[in-house]
């Protein structure tokens, strides 16, 4: 980092679920000058208002800390931003929330000579959605890709629309590491490590669940678990309309199934076996070289997101598990995937950090940003995503927007959760029974 940052870096995360909190904060951190450049060091968080801002408990389960953390909406963190001198701000948002705050920013920093190094990337696998995502992040001076073969792809879409791909930097997933694999735990120990959307219907749930079961019954003397993100009523980054903890109500479990939830790097330290659809608890697990496999009951599909694990060597079903199957993963796979198995995970972030450190350099501060999504480029696309969080196509707040000169007082508070509580009723609880209905 350059000598003015090395005295004192002051550095902000906006995030709008416990995951991105998880990966925008984590990523902060790895993105931070090595302790023993005598840096001081200031992580402020902001949580975007919404329906998944997470719970004090999901706070605490991700383990995270900041030195200030705080809960606003998008016109409040952009009057502050105005207000306050960050060297680095990471946008852990989904990408309509990322394109409303380049352009946000934008306008609030018009006119000023310093502005921070805006940061910003996604969670985990990207599987989905690849050019609408990537193109709405379009504008950050750093898109971070998870693995080489993120950055590729990543390029490869700015370039084919025109667009400057420089922002793209590979580094890793920030949230990797424990100690590697050594051999089997006493009780052998399964984990499957379930997903809020994924599967998304009743039958599929179920169905997984009750394999979940099965397998513990077939092989009495190991120890099967069902890692859970959030507990009934709270959201993370997706949508969970139907629990695993209401499917399983009723059941008739063995002894030795359980419910778990906490720090997934926590769940692995006692991992023998992971299995799941699709989630990047497999990249963890593979990280540490635990057996890890991706099921294929449902077939191996997009929308389950599995495809992505095509080559890895640890597609398998139910079946081939109960029979005492043993994944083997392949070496060239896991290498593009950001993994770093092969211990190279420490300098995963050095070229992200002198990128930054450059750009902190740069005589004369930066230029505005630019995305690559404009009242031109997209007239009929924009406009709406910036209205959503009371920007109007300029960047600049809405009349009416929330003000941010003043708490929220007693009354705003009780409405905000009365409102955030019916949404969720409505996700868990009325919405599955409508769609039942339309089913008849």
């Amino acid at each position: 980092m350059p000598a003015s940052a090395t005295k004192s870096l002051r550095v902000a995360v906006l995030a709008d679920s416990d995951t991105r909190w998880k990966w925008g904060a984590l990523t902060a951190k790895r993105l931070m000058p090595n302790d023993s450049d005598g840096s001081e060091i200031r992580l402020d968080g902001y949580l975007l208002r919404g329906r998944a801002t997470p719970t004090a408990r999901q706070l605490q389960e991700v383990g995270v800390h900041a030195d200030s953390l705080r809960e606003v909406t998008a016109v409040e963190f952009l009057r502050e931003m105005e207000q306050q001198s960050y060297d680095i701000l990471v946008l852990s948002l989904v990408g309509g929330g990322v394109q409303a705050m380049l352009h946000g920013l934008r306008s609030a920093w018009a006119g000023r000579e310093k502005r921070p190094v805006v940061v910003t990337g996604y969670v985990g696998v990207v599987y989905e959605k690849l050019a609408d995502g990537l193109l709405l992040r379009h504008g950050a001076d750093l898109v971070l890709a998870n693995s080489r073969q993120d950055a590729d792809r990543f390029r490869a879409v700015y370039e084919g629309v025109g667009a400057d791909s420089s922002s793209v930097t590979e580094v890793a997933l920030p949230f990797l590491g424990g100690a590697p694999y050594e051999g089997e735990y006493k009780p052998y120990t399964v984990v499957f490590a379930a997903q809020p959307s994924v599967p998304d219907s009743r039958r599929d749930r179920t169905y997984l669940l009750n394999r979940l079961i099965q397998h513990a019954r077939k092989h009495p003397e190991r120890e099967v678990l069902l890692k859970l993100r959030s507990k009934p009523g709270e959201h993370t980054t997706h949508i969970e309309e139907l629990p695993y903890q209401k499917l399983v109500q009723g059941k008739d479990v063995p002894a030795n199934f359980r419910l778990v939830y906490g720090h997934m790097g926590d769940v692995l330290d006692h991992t023998d076996l992971l299995v799941t659809m699709s989630s990047t608890a497999a990249l963890e697990a593979l990280h540490r070289r635990i057996p890890t496999v991706v099921l294929t009951d449902l077939g191996i599909r997009e929308a389950l997101g599995n495809h992505h694990f095509v080559g890895s060597g640890c597609l398998a079903s139910w079946d081939q598990l109960d029979a005492g199957h043993r994944p083997a993963p392949d070496a060239d796979w896991v290498a593009r995937q950001g993994v770093a198995a092969d211990g190279t995970y420490a300098t995963a972030f050095d070229a992200a950090r002198e990128r930054i450190a450059k750009l902190l350099d740069r005589p004369g501060g930066l230029p505005p940003l630019n995305p690559y999504y404009t009242p031109e480029t997209a007239p009929g696309y924009l406009p709406g995503i910036l209205a959503r969080h009371h920007l109007g196509p300029d960047g600049v707040p809405l009349p009416g927007a929330p003000a941010a000169d003043k708490a929220p007082g007693p009354v705003r508070q009780i409405v905000r959760r009365a409102a955030r509580g019916a949404y969720r009723h409505g996700v868990q609880r009325v919405a599955p029974v409508i769609r039942r209905m339309g089913e008849l």
